[in-house]
C-alpha cells in the first residue's frame, strides 16, 4: 500500500505542473489588457510602460512563467492588480466559504442521490423506480443559475423565508456555524446539489442493479442471508465505482460553482473568479484556477487511495 501511495504521489506532482502551465497559458492568452485595470485610459505611455515593468509583464512568457511557479512553490500567488491585496490572503477567505458550500450540497446530494438510486434499483420497473429516474433527469437538466433564481424568487422575495444573498447578517464575508449565518447557506447548497444528486442516483441505480442480478447475489440468498447482510456485500461491491462518480462531482462543486455564488452573492472562489475576469486581474485569475485545479488533484488521488483501500484488487492491476 505504501508503494502504490508513493506511486501515485509521483504520478500527481507532474500533472500539478501541467496545470500550472495550462493556467498560466489560458490566462495569457485571453483577449484585453491587464494594464487597463491599473492605470487610467488617459494615463501617458511612459506611465503605462513603468506599471508594465513593475508587474514583470514587459518579460517574455516563459520568464514571466518561471517566475510566477517560483513564487508559486513560495506560496506567494501575487498580488491583485484592482486591489493591490496579497492574492492568497483573499483566497484563503474565498477557498473556506466555497468548501463550506460544496461540502453541504455534496452532502444533500451525494445522501439523497444514493437513497434514490438504491431505491429505484431494487424496486426497478415500478413507480418510484421511474419517480427516482424522473427525479435524476431534470436535475441533471436543469441550469443551475435558473433554479437559482426561481428559489430566490420563492423562498426569499414571495415568502420571505430565507435571505437571498450574502453568506452572513448585514453582508459579511465570513462564515460561523450558527443559524443566522445557515440561513444564508441553504439556497445555495441546495441550488448546487441537484445536479450531483441527479448524476449519483442514475450511477447508484446502474451499479446496484447490475450487481443485484450477479450470481454472488444468487449464492448469498441460497445462503439464507438476510437482506441486511446482502445489502452490506452489495454496498462494498458498489462503493468503488460509486465513489469515483462522487470524488469528481465534489470537484465539479468546487470549480464549478461560480453562477450559483454569482446568483446569491456568496463570496467564494467562483464570485472571486468572476469579478477577476471582468478586471482582467491576472494575478487572481492565475492564483484562483491554480488553487482549484490543484484540489481537484489531490481529490482525484485521495479517491483512488480510498478505492484501493476498498478493492484491493484495483492494487494488484
Amino acid at each position: 500500500m505504501l508503494l502504490y501511495l508513493v506511486r501515485r504521489v509521483l504520478y500527481a506532482i507532474p500533472i500539478a505542473l501541467a496545470v500550472g502551465l495550462v493556467c498560466f497559458m489560458l490566462v495569457q492568452i485571453a483577449p484585453g489588457d491587464p494594464i487597463n485595470a491599473i492605470v487610467p485610459a488617459d494615463a501617458p505611455q511612459e506611465v503605462v510602460e513603468q506599471v508594465r515593468r513593475d508587474y514583470g509583464l514587459d518579460k517574455p512568457l516563459p520568464v514571466q512563467f518561471g517566475l510566477w511557479m517560483m513564487r508559486v512553490v513560495q506560496g506567494d500567488l501575487g498580488r491583485s492588480l484592482a486591489t493591490g491585496r496579497p492574492v492568497t490572503a483573499d483566497l484563503v477567505s474565498a477557498v473556506g466559504n466555497t468548501l463550506t458550500l460544496a461540502l453541504v450540497a455534496a452532502a444533500i446530494g451525494f445522501v439523497m442521490g444514493t437513497f434514490l438510486g438504491t431505491v429505484a434499483a431494487v424496486f426497478r420497473g415500478s413507480l418510484l423506480d421511474k419517480a427516482a429516474v424522473g427525479f435524476a433527469a431534470a436535475g441533471v437538466s436543469i441550469p443551475h443559475y435558473w433554479l437559482g433564481m426561481v428559489l430566490v424568487v420563492l423562498f426569499s422575495v414571495t415568502l420571505n423565508w430565507l435571505p437571498a444573498m450574502g453568506a452572513g447578517p448585514g453582508g459579511s464575508g465570513s462564515w460561523a456555524w450558527d443559524w443566522e449565518h445557515a440561513k444564508f447557506l441553504i439556497l445555495p447548497a441546495a441550488t448546487l446539489s441537484v445536479i450531483p444528486m441527479g448524476i449519483v442516483t442514475r450511477t447508484v441505480r446502474g451499479v446496484v442493479m447490475e450487481l443485484l442480478n450477479q450470481d454472488f447475489v444468487t449464492t448469498l440468498r441460497g445462503k439464507g442471508l438476510r437482506r441486511g447482510g446482502i445489502a452490506l456485500h452489495v454496498v462494498k461491491n458498489a462503493a468503488p465505482s460509486v465513489l469515483a462518480v462522487m470524488g469528481l462531482q465534489l470537484g465539479y462543486l468546487m470549480g464549478g460553482s461560480i453562477l450559483v455564488e454569482t446568483v446569491f452573492s456568496w463570496p467564494g472562489t467562483g464570485f472571486l473568479l468572476n469579478s477577476a475576469i471582468f478586471q482582467r486581474d491576472l494575478p487572481v485569475l492565475q492564483g484562483t484556477i491554480l488553487v482549484l485545479a490543484i484540489f481537484f488533484v489531490v481529490l482525484n488521488l485521495a479517491v483512488d487511495l480510498i478505492q484501493t483501500a476498498l478493492d484491493p484488487r484495483i492494487r494488484r492491476a
